[in-house]
C-alpha cells in the first residue's frame, strides 16, 4: 500500500436502544473526510437485520459498495456485525471520536441508553483515566425515556422543555425507581413538564460531575453517545461544573452522537494502514 493512499473505512456503533453509523476517507494518518452518518433506532426489531439495512443505507448515502471499504470495525455490543474485521472498546472509540469532532477535548462525558462513563484523555484520544456510573440507570438515557413517556412528550422534546423551567424540582439521583416516583408526585402535584426535567437533568448532571472531579478532568469535557444532543442536559452539566467552580468547559459538537462510530471507523482505517505495511515488510 502507498503512503498516503485513500482508504475508506466503516465504524458501526451498537447499542441498547439504537445502532450509529460512519463512513469514512482517510488519506496518510491526518486528513479524514466524513462521508455518512446514520442513526438507526432499535425500536424492538430484530438487532441483526437492524444492522445490515442501517449499513446499506449509509453506503448508499456515501456512494460506495461494500467491497470498496477496506476496514469495517464495530465497537459497543457489536457481537452481531458479522461482516466487521475488528471490534474496539467502547471507551477507546469514543474518546478518538471526540477527538475528532473537538481536537481540545481533554475529557470526555458519554452518556448512553444504560450507563455512563468520564475518562480523561491525551491528545492522541487515548484513555488515560476513567470511572463509569453504577448499575442504577436514574443517570441514564432509558431513564429520560421513560419519564419522557409517563409526561407524555417525545425525547427531542424533553431538551427544549428543561431550558424553559423557571423553578426546577429536585429529584432522587439514588435510584431509578425512587426517582420515577418522585415524578408521579410531582405530576399530581402540579410541577410543571419544564421543571420536572430540569430537575431531572441537574440531578443526572450532579453525578457526571462526580465522574469528572473522580478522574481529575480539566479544561474542554465533549459530552457523547446518544444524550448529547440533549441541549438540556447539556446545560445543566454547564450550570453543576459553574456551581462547583470547576476547570473544565462543556463542549458538544453536531455529531457527537456518533463519536463512537467514527471513532471505530478511524481505529480501523489505522488498523488496516498498519496490518498492510506489515504485509509489505514480510513480502
Amino acid at each position: 500500500m502507498k503512503a498516503g493512499e485513500d482508504i475508506l473505512a466503516a465504524g458501526v456503533d451498537v447499542g441498547s436502544s439504537a445502532v450509529k453509523f460512519a463512513l469514512v476517507r482517510t488519506a496518510g494518518d491526518r486528513a479524514v473526510t466524513v462521508l455518512a452518518l446514520h442513526n438507526e433506532r432499535i425500536r424492538r426489531r430484530e438487532l441483526q437485520k437492524v444492522i445490515r439495512e442501517g449499513y446499506a443505507v449509509s453506503l448508499e448515502a456515501a456512494g460506495v459498495h461494500q467491497s470498496q471499504i477496506a476496514y469495517t470495525a464495530s465497537t459497543g455490543e457489536g457481537e452481531l456485525v458479522d461482516f466487521r474485521r475488528g471490534h474496539f472498546y467502547g471507551m477507546t472509540t469514543h474518546a478518538r471520536g471526540a477527538i475528532f469532532l473537538m481536537p481540545h477535548t481533554g475529557a470526555v462525558i458519554d452518556i448512553g441508553a444504560l450507563h455512563a462513563r468520564a475518562m480523561r484523555v491525551d491528545e492522541r484520544g487515548r484513555v488515560m483515566a476513567y470511572r463509569m456510573t453504577s448499575q442504577c440507570a436514574s443517570g441514564s438515557g432509558q431513564f429520560l425515556e421513560n419519564v419522557a413517556r409517563y409526561l407524555g412528550i417525545t425525547l427531542e422534546d424533553i431538551g427544549p422543555l428543561s431550558c424553559k423551567a423557571k423553578n426546577p424540582e429536585s429529584v432522587s439521583s439514588i435510584c431509578a425507581v425512587l426517582a420515577e416516583t418522585d415524578v408521579i408526585n410531582m405530576v399530581s402535584r402540579g410541577i410543571s413538564r419544564s421543571d420536572i426535567l430540569k430537575g431531572i437533568h441537574l440531578s443526572m448532571a450532579g453525578r457526571y460531575t462526580k465522574l469528572l472531579r473522580s478522574i481529575d478532568a480539566c479544561g474542554e469535557v465533549a459530552i457523547t453517545g446518544g444524550l448529547a444532543a440533549d441541549i438540556g442536559l447539556c446545560r445543566a452539566l454547564e450550570e453543576k461544573i459553574a456551581e462547583e467552580k470547576l476547570a473544565m468547559r462543556v463542549r458538544t459538537h453536531p455529531d457527537s452522537i456518533y463519536a463512537g462510530a467514527i471513532g471505530a471507523a478511524l481505529w480501523g482505517a489505522y488498523r488496516h494502514r498498519v496490518l498492510a505495511r506489515r504485509a509489505e515488510v514480510v513480502a
